[in-house]
């Protein structure tokens, strides 16, 4: 646990104990803890939902067609990449429908694909910086995550955050790639 949070929790509990709201500190563990498992339930159907539909893609090969149709773009930004493009690809698609927890197993996949072909092992290739940052920037066409949580709450309109979502996500991406290229040009004339 985070030393942080942990001085956080058993400084609210004393002062709550020295103030003499003992019932309150029991009432609020247990309603958060109880939130929190009616959070993830909430979420789990949509969740479940997206990763599935992930998974028949991969399965039914759209993701194979989507990395064909991204490779000009890959072969751009991953130019030794490599066995690698396959995992990249999808992790890209899975960030793009807002799922970054299954986006994580492909992008350590792409990580371990990219490390076999280091040839200065613990050094980040460019490749490896350029996967890091697109995951940080995370384009997202559909925030498949963040609608379900909305819909799981009661919002009216939980699709209402679909285009300023995109439009942030497209934003950060293209000045991402723009620094990635102008930042890796120099290393790749050198080798």
């Amino acid at each position: 646990m985070d030393p942080v949070i942990l001085f956080l929790l058993l400084a609210g509990i004393g002062v709550s104990l020295f103030s003499g709201n003992a019932d309150g500190v029991l009432t609020a563990l247990q309603n958060g803890a109880s939130d929190a498992v009616q959070t993830v339930l909430r979420i789990s159907g949509a969740y479940l939902l997206w990763m599935g539909l992930l998974n028949i893609a991969e399965k039914a090969g759209l993701i194979r067609a989507l990395s064909r149709l991204l490779s000009p773009v890959l072969s751009l930004l991953f130019p030794k990449a490599g066995g690698a493009r396959e995992a990249i690809a999808l992790n890209l698609a899975a960030n793009m429908l807002g799922m970054g927890n299954a986006a994580t197993p492909y992008g350590l996949s792409a990580m371990r694909l990219l490390s076999e072909t280091n040839p200065r092992p613990g050094v980040a290739t460019d490749e490896m910086c350029v996967l890091l940052v697109l995951n940080a920037s995370c384009l997202e066409l559909f925030p498949a995550t963040l609608v379900g949580l909305r819909a799981s709450f009661g919002s009216a309109r939980p699709a209402a955050v679909v285009l300023p979502t995109f439009l942030s996500s497209l934003s950060a991406t293209l000045v991402a790639v723009i620094l990635c290229l102008v930042f890796t040009r120099p290393c790749r004339s050198r080798s």
